[in-house]
């Protein structure tokens, strides 16, 4: 079995209203990449990232010269291939390598007739836990619908999605307004749900003067961790010693060699581990396996995902034994997807893991032109930029924050 071919093909999936975050903001859309990768005996495996558009396509199609005619089961060679270390200090293609990885497991899952799984070594569990995963939100730009600006709206919000999913952990995607004002807006989920689990996550734009001042104004609420209150993990690190709560992280530490110099001088106390920036799934089985070692806490990331990573996330959570927290997905933002059947049933907070060969999803083909056609139309959009405010970006530490009084709403295209 050789592989024989690699397409890319761009798409663009309505969300539900446009996410804000620290860094800008999801123009009422998510831009991902879909990536087929095919053998000589005719199985197609599957994979996806993030972003990128028109200069992704050309990166995979640029690919093909190092991967026509390898074997899709020699993944350990494959890694070397696509991203040997020192090359990649010119070309950092972890995910690309990732996306590659995910359809050739697909493909050997295919091949042996298991899930993938299986493969990784067996679940442990049958379904996956997720948290809500809140965002403060600009209307949708067709009907109006969705605003998330003020505490009422937000705790709004989060009963819908406890009713319609049943979540039982609640995160909160903070770094757009000022600390104060997102601090009245997390304690308000707190008193909304007061048997519930809470997280927070400012996308590390706080000074450590900010980020002590609301760590500790939150010490006595249900937290599973304060996720990435500053970037570096200098800063996590002086946190963590003056904080009565876990830090985690997403940013800091999202490869091998980060995770190595946390564990010789912690800085952060549980991994969010990512498909997508750790270079695969199996990466991340490996530091989760570290992370067991050295007792670190693991959850699961979300990066943007649509059926086919969130697929990946599912089969990740599945065989991690050391995983204790619900997992992180904007999955239930989206208003559709491109994967047979459609979107993936949330069921008591949790999420079935996929039972077929390989990842055990396959493409809608009528979707994928549609959303591609509809990025064809739509284009890109600039991720780290506030549509409302031109030419804005933050600074690290941030002073610069949003206007919850702003009551106007972004035309965007949609």
């Amino acid at each position: 079995m050789r592989i024989a071919d690699v397409r890319a093909t761009t798409v663009t999936v309505p969300l539900q209203a446009p996410l804000r975050h620290g860094n800008g903001c999801h123009w009422g859309r998510f831009v991902r990449t879909i990536v087929e990768v095919e053998t000589d005996d005719g199985l197609v495996g599957l994979g996806e990232m993030g972003g990128g558009g028109e200069s992704s396509e050309v990166a995979f199609r640029a690919l093909k010269p190092y991967l026509v005619g390898r074997d899709p089961q020699r993944l350990e060679e494959l890694r070397f291939v696509i991203a040997n270390p020192t090359a990649s200090l010119y070309n950092n293609r972890t995910q690309i390598l990732a996306a590659i990885e995910f359809a050739c497991l697909d493909i050997l899952g295919q091949a042996w007739g298991v899930p993938v799984s299986e493969i990784l070594g067996g679940r442990l569990r049958e379904a996956v836990p997720f948290a809500t995963y809140l965002f403060f939100r600009y209307p949708n730009p067709q009907d109006g619908s969705g605003e998330i600006r003020n505490p009422d709206q937000l705790v709004g919000q989060a009963r819908q999605l406890k009713d319609q999913c049943g979540f039982t952990t609640h995160k909160l995607k903070g770094g757009v307004f000022p600390p104060d004002y997102e601090l009245e807006c997390y304690r308000a989920l707190a008193a909304a749900f007061p048997h519930d689990r809470l997280r927070f996550d400012p996308n590390g734009l706080w000074s450590i003067e900010e980020g002590l001042r609301f760590g500790r104004s939150i010490e006595n609420l249900n937290n599973d961790y304060l996720e990435d209150p500053v970037y570096g993990l200098n800063g996590m690190r002086w946190l963590r010693h003056k904080l009565r709560l876990p830090l985690a992280t997403n940013t800091v530490v999202i490869n091998f060699e980060q995770l190595a110099a946390n564990v010789l001088d912690l800085a952060v106390d549980v991994i969010l581990l990512d498909t997508t920036f750790w270079g695969g799934i199996r990466p991340c089985v490996k530091a989760a396996a570290l992370c067991e070692a050295f007792q670190l806490g693991v959850s699961v990331h979300s990066s943007g995902e649509l059926g086919i990573q969130m697929a990946t996330m599912l089969h990740l959570g599945a065989v991690l034994p050391n995983l204790t927290f619900a997992a992180d997905a904007h999955y239930h933002h989206l208003q559709d997807d491109i994967i047979k059947g459609g979107r993936f049933r949330y069921e008591s907070g949790s999420v079935r893991v996929p039972t077929h060969p390989g990842l055990g999803v396959k493409l809608d083909r009528e979707k994928l032109a549609e959303y591609n056609e509809l990025y064809q139309r739509l284009g890109s959009y600039p991720y780290d930029q506030d549509p409302l405010r031109p030419g804005w970006t933050p600074t690290i530490p941030n002073t610069r924050w949003a206007d919850p009084a702003e009551v106007r709403a972004p035309k965007i295209p949609f």
